[in-house]
C-alpha cells in the first residue's frame, strides 16, 4: 500500500503576507530619562557589588543598601511610565460585553477608583517622607526622607499621568480608546 503525496505546491499568492508596521518615533520624557539614568545606576551599583564580594573579597558595605533604594525608586517611576503608556493590566471583558451606557460608566468609575488610589499613594507617601526625617540610614548618614522622597516623587508622576488620562477619557465622553498607549501623544 503506498501513500501518495497529495499536497499542492505553494503559490506564492495564496502565502500569507504581513507588512511590518513602521517604528512609532521615540520621544523622550522626563518620567523616561529619570527611569533610564536610575535604572543604569542600579545595573552600575549592583556590578560593583558583585566585582568587590566575588573578584576583591571585600564586599562595599553601601553598594547592598543603595541598591535596594535605587530599586524601589525605579520601581515607582516604572509605574508612572505604565500610567503615562496605559500598560498597566486591565480587564476589559466585562466592559466590552455591556450596552454603551453601563459601560461608559463603568470607565468613569474604574477612573475615579484609580484617581483615587493614586491620590491615597501619593498622600501616604508624603506622611512617610515627612515621619521619616528623622531616621538615617543604616551604612550611609542620611536621612531616609530622600529614599522615602524619591517614592513621593514617583506618586506624584503617576498622579500627573492620571489625571491626565481622567481628563482625556472626560473629554472622550469614557468612550473606548483604539490605542491607549497614544492617548498623550
Amino acid at each position: 500500500m503506498t501513500h501518495e503525496q497529495q499536497d499542492e505546491p505553494l503559490n506564492t499568492a495564496t502565502m500569507l503576507h504581513v507588512e511590518d508596521e513602521p517604528d512609532p518615533p521615540i520621544v523622550f520624557r522626563v518620567d523616561d530619562v529619570l527611569a533610564f539614568c536610575l535604572f543604569w545606576l542600579l545595573g552600575g551599583v549592583t556590578f560593583l557589588q558583585f566585582f568587590s564580594r566575588y573578584v576583591l573579597n571585600d564586599s562595599i558595605a553601601w553598594t547592598e543598601e543603595i541598591g535596594r533604594y535605587l530599586l524601589i525608586w525605579v520601581t515607582f517611576f516604572g509605574a508612572a511610565i505604565v500610567f503615562r503608556r496605559r500598560t498597566n493590566i486591565a480587564v476589559e471583558l466585562i466592559v466590552d460585553m455591556l450596552p454603551r451606557t453601563q459601560a461608559k460608566l463603568l470607565r468613569f468609575v474604574a477612573d475615579l477608583i484609580t484617581l483615587g488610589f493614586v491620590v491615597l499613594l501619593v498622600w501616604f507617601a508624603w506622611n512617610l517622607t515627612q515621619r521619616m526625617m528623622i531616621q538615617r540610614m543604616t551604612v550611609i548618614d542620611v536621612s531616609m526622607s530622600v529614599v522615602y522622597g524619591g517614592v513621593l516623587v514617583g506618586c506624584l508622576l503617576m498622579l500627573w499621568r492620571a489625571l491626565q488620562a481622567f481628563i482625556a477619557n472626560a473629554k472622550r465622553g469614557w468612550d473606548p480608546v483604539s490605542d491607549p498607549s497614544q492617548m498623550f501623544d
